[in-house]
């Protein structure tokens, strides 16, 4: 018997995603209200999807794109990611099972952020009869994926962490929204007066996200981050500049609602806004200001704290 092939270089999220079957878009910046779709399965009742896998995402997150046919619903889903979802168009509900048994239901417009606790069952409805919904899932399966490569451990792990569904008051949208895991429309949400930055903590998500805007007309100090870091375009037009410290293969990303990139590790990126009316982004990245995680994270935390 001859000793069986060794494997090297293996990448078993990359691995899934081919067994699932789905278009993957691997451009540096795209428009995710046009990327094309593929019947998916796994959500049922004729909803598609696609992968998005922008190469400044490095070892951390993903995106996914949800279609749901008009009145169409996913079929039950439960997994042990962290994921949120942001919606690109169309109108619906999520609604939540939680440990205790309790059911929470947020209904979604255009422009809503909704982030499930880790592992509780939910589904998702398209509450029109006529037009589609779609939402785009930014997620951190890939590093989880490859680190214990076993499918069945994310998608049938009855586990239900009920230390991270957090209080009543949270789960169903009483609290403030970067404790609920929802907010209705990022488009609306005030920013405190001369603000530019509202942190969106998600209450136990190992991912953290912040929103961002730009007044009409300016632009952003240059600035980097570490990799894995996706920008999703809410409202505005402009573009953004990236490039290395040597300036050596500058880019361009032109953005407008639905548009989402990633940033490359240590890349140095200015944001300029050239429409007439202010910008905003959502920002979503490994590790949060309650969870780090990532060293280089906390320390980057660490630097923009107060004194």
């Amino acid at each position: 018997m001859t000793a069986p092939e060794a494997k090297f270089l293996l990448d078993p999220y990359l691995d899934w995603t081919k067994r699932e079957g789905l278009p993957v878009h691997e451009d540096f910046a795209l428009d995710l209200g046009t990327a094309e779709t593929a019947p998916w399965p796994r959500l049922g009742d004729a909803c598609k999807g696609a992968f998005v896998h922008h190469p400044g995402r490095g070892d951390w997150m993903t995106v996914f794109l949800l279609d749901l046919p008009p009145g169409g619903a996913s079929a039950p889903q439960r997994h042990l990611y962290d994921e949120i979802f942001y919606v690109l168009s169309g109108t619906g509900s999520m609604t939540v099972e939680l440990a205790d048994g309790r059911r929470q239901a947020f209904d979604f417009g255009p422009r809503s952020l909704v982030a499930p606790p880790l592992n509780a069952r939910y589904r998702i409805v398209n509450g029109s009869g006529r037009a589609p919904a779609r939402l785009a899932c930014i997620n951190d399966l890939r590093i989880l994926m490859n680190i214990y490569h076993d499918e069945a451990f994310f998608f049938d792990n009855p586990f239900a962490f009920p230390e991270r569904q957090g209080t009543a008051a949270r789960s169903d949208g009483r609290d403030s929204p970067p404790e609920a895991g929802f907010v209705s429309d990022l488009g609306s949400v005030a920013l405190k007066p001369g603000a530019s930055r509202l942190e969106l903590p998600l209450g136990e998500s190992s991912m953290g996200a912040h929103l961002w805007a730009l007044a009409a007309g300016s632009r952003e100090p240059a600035s980097h981050h570490h990799a894995g870091m996706h920008l999703l375009c809410v409202a505005g037009a402009g573009h953004t500049l990236l490039s290395y410290e040597d300036g050596v293969d500058v880019r361009r990303v032109d953005w407008r609602p639905g548009t989402c990139f990633a940033l490359g590790e240590q890349m140095v990126h200015q944001h300029v806004n050239t429409g007439v009316e202010p910008a905003r982004h959502l920002a979503v990245g490994f590790g949060s200001a309650r969870y780090p995680i990532v060293h280089a994270r906390r320390l980057s935390l660490e630097e923009r704290a107060p004194a």
